[in-house]
């Protein structure tokens, strides 16, 4: 069915265009029109002067609206997450378990492809952050599930997570170069992350085809004057992607705004949102704005995109038409996805917000 978007002010992903409609057929972008040229024939979404742009993609996010994916995977909690995000002004999803056991890894994969089979929409992929992390920076992670990746491992990762798993979280330094590789090969983006890596070995892993990185300063080797670690050589890669949390608690704003400053479109925004749950092996404790661990650690954020979008423009300077970059564009450029996902294009996905008056929203997709 076809469906004319009129009456807003566009912005593209690129530039900004007035007096102009959206066409959709099928949840894609047909055409991009003059508002002269649409007919009163056609079936129309009048947005009443609102500002519509891409809708955004959030690439970790372990729960919401009451279900912790992370810890006990199904359809109904993939769902239930989702809507979360979509209420916050993400489109697109990738649900993210942090380091647990194979058998959650694989509820994790089974639920996806689910999810898949059933004709939903919305989610993209599995993000597996961890198990191969470094202990040294687990953060909210438990140390008896961290692991030194074997063939093994690799092997049945490969085997179970076929087109499912598209993001694997790791720390180079504790991972063989050669297994990294077999990931990256089969598909799948590999992140660094939760790493004590030194600034060499983290430029290394970067030349040799790690392009991504993690919630930048979060479980991480910090920048320091004689040690630049790892986000002094995330900042120095030209190549390399990273993720950030904007909440002004996992980093500050003024963090967000350097980092914006030096790394431009290779910075974009997650939500690394989580749920509350009082019992097992993870326990997510809501105090206020933020969960925290059993022993007080922080371990995940209480944001939606929009909230993070919001905050980028409010309290760390960054422009909105970039702050919506962050959120739709960049993470879609990050996962080479660009080519239908983040922009306003004939061709690609009919994913909208539609901003108004105090930053209120509509989601279309």
């Amino acid at each position: 069915m076809s469906v004319t978007y009129v009456n807003a002010l566009i912005f593209t992903g690129d530039r900004i265009l007035n007096d102009y409609a959206v066409v959709t057929e099928n949840d894609m972008i047909t055409a991009v029109i003059p508002q002269s040229e649409v007919k009163d024939t056609d079936e129309q979404i009048d947005l009443e002067g609102g500002f519509l742009a891409p809708a955004f993609i959030d690439l970790q996010i372990y729960g919401g609206n009451g279900e912790v994916f992370s810890l006990y995977p199904s359809v109904k909690a993939l769902a239930a997450t989702y809507e979360y995000s979509r209420a916050g002004g993400a489109a697109h999803i990738m649900p993210t378990v942090a380091t647990h056991s194979p058998e959650i890894m694989l509820a994790a994969m089974e639920a996806v492809r689910a999810y898949w089979q059933e004709g939903r929409k919305g989610v993209l992929g599995l993000h597996l952050e961890g198990p191969f992390i470094n202990p040294a920076k687990k953060g909210a992670h438990l140390p008896k599930y961290i692991r030194t990746p074997t063939q093994e491992d690799i092997d049945w990762i490969l085997a179970n997570g076929k087109d499912v798993v598209k993001i694997i979280t790791l720390a180079p330094e504790c991972c063989d170069p050669a297994l990294v590789k077999q990931l990256q090969e089969a598909g799948i983006t590999v992140f660094a992350g939760h790493s004590n890596a030194t600034y060499a070995q983290a430029y290394t892993s970067f030349e040799n085809g790690i392009r991504h990185a993690t919630h930048l300063f979060n479980a991480m080797s910090p920048l320091e004057s004689r040690a630049p670690g790892l986000v002094g050589a995330i900042y120095n890669h030209p190549g390399v992607f990273a993720s950030i949390v904007a909440d002004g608690i996992h980093v500050d704003f003024a963090a967000v705004s350097i980092s914006h400053k030096i790394m431009d479109g290779r910075l974009f925004l997650i939500t690394d949102a989580i749920e509350e749950n009082l019992e097992g092996d993870y326990i997510y404790i809501k105090e206020k704005d933020r969960f925290v661990g059993a022993s007080g650690v922080l371990s995940g954020s209480r944001l939606t995109m929009l909230q993070a979008v919001h905050n980028c423009t409010e309290k760390a300077g960054i422009h909105l038409h970039e702050a919506l970059k962050m959120a739709s564009l960049y993470p879609a450029r990050a996962m080479r996805l660009d080519s239908s996902l983040g922009r306003i294009e004939p061709g690609f996905k009919a994913a909208f917000i539609v901003l108004r008056d105090h930053w209120k929203m509509s989601v279309y997709c």
